[in-house]
């Protein structure tokens, strides 16, 4: 016992490989371009120089989890499921809110995610982006930045004390940019009072600009009961098509309806592995 509680404090005491990371960023931004991703959009998504990019290409190339296809376009490969083959835990709430999900999308005419905390990044469990145009499009397993979105900070806004300082003491660490609020705590602990005040969350408007040009925008609300916080759902929206006042006045009762439903199965299904 002794030996492992060292083991963690020496561990703790390491610096992260910063190569390491980078490599790690741009197989999570190929990851997220359907039918492949430029040099151009990693560097948009991952702001590291192209050169840069280029050189973890080709570590990931050589390793097999990338390939790089006809005009300079690249696609991650079946190994990498190898990396993913531990966790199933998404799996699991994707089966009990996938109807919902799909039922919600055909009331309300827009799509959603549904997402959980994963260590440092809202992991998106189930979505019904599916038949969305590319920019738009999303697929389950999408690690969306925390204090960016409208599910991760509808998410950090609720969940408990304990768990909300341990993320933050991390993500103050964290060098990225999405980080940035963590290292501004009373802006944070500001947002964070409004989110719980107001009932909902959303995206910040550098992350509309940066992910989607402000052409869409998000409203999130936590899928939780009084006892547990399970993760959080959101409605994406064209701005074109509707203010954020209309957003909220047509879309957010439906959505808090939903994460209510979405709460109640999974407090149900938590409640009977329980007595198992």
């Amino acid at each position: 016992m002794e030996g492992a509680v060292n083991e963690v404090k020496q561990m703790s005491s390491y610096k992260p490989v910063i190569a390491a990371l980078r490599v790690l960023d741009v197989l999570a931004a190929v990851n997220r371009v359907a039918g492949g991703a430029t040099v151009a959009d990693i560097h948009r998504q991952t702001l590291l120089d192209k050169a840069t990019i280029v050189r973890m290409l080709t570590t990931l190339i050589h390793a097999g989890y990338v390939v790089r296809e006809e005009a300079a376009v690249y696609r991650v490969t079946g190994k990498t499921l190898q990396l993913s083959s531990g966790y199933d835990r998404h799996s699991a709430i994707s089966t009990i809110v996938s109807q919902d999900l799909r039922e919600f999308r055909q009331a309300i005419g827009w799509p959603s995610d549904v997402a959980i905390l994963d260590q440092d990044a809202m992991i998106v469990v189930d979505t019904s982006r599916h038949a969305e145009p590319m920019q738009f499009r999303r697929v389950a397993g999408f690690r969306a930045p925390v204090l960016l979105t409208s599910i991760g900070l509808a998410y950090l806004a609720n969940c408990p004390e304990s768990e909300r300082q341990a993320f933050l003491s991390k993500a103050e660490q964290n060098p990225d940019p999405s980080f940035d609020l963590a290292r501004r705590p009373e802006e944070l602990q500001k947002l964070l009072q409004r989110v719980r005040e107001q009932g909902f969350a959303t995206m910040t408007e550098g992350y509309s600009e940066h992910a989607y040009a402000a052409q869409f925008f998000s409203i999130g609300v936590p899928i939780m009961t009084k006892r547990h916080v399970f993760g959080s759902i959101n409605i994406i929206y064209l701005r074109s098509a509707l203010t954020h006042e209309e957003a909220c006045v047509s879309l957010l009762e439906p959505l808090k309806d939903v994460a209510a439903k979405m709460a109640c199965k999974l407090s149900a299904r938590t409640s009977s592995h329980v007595g198992h």
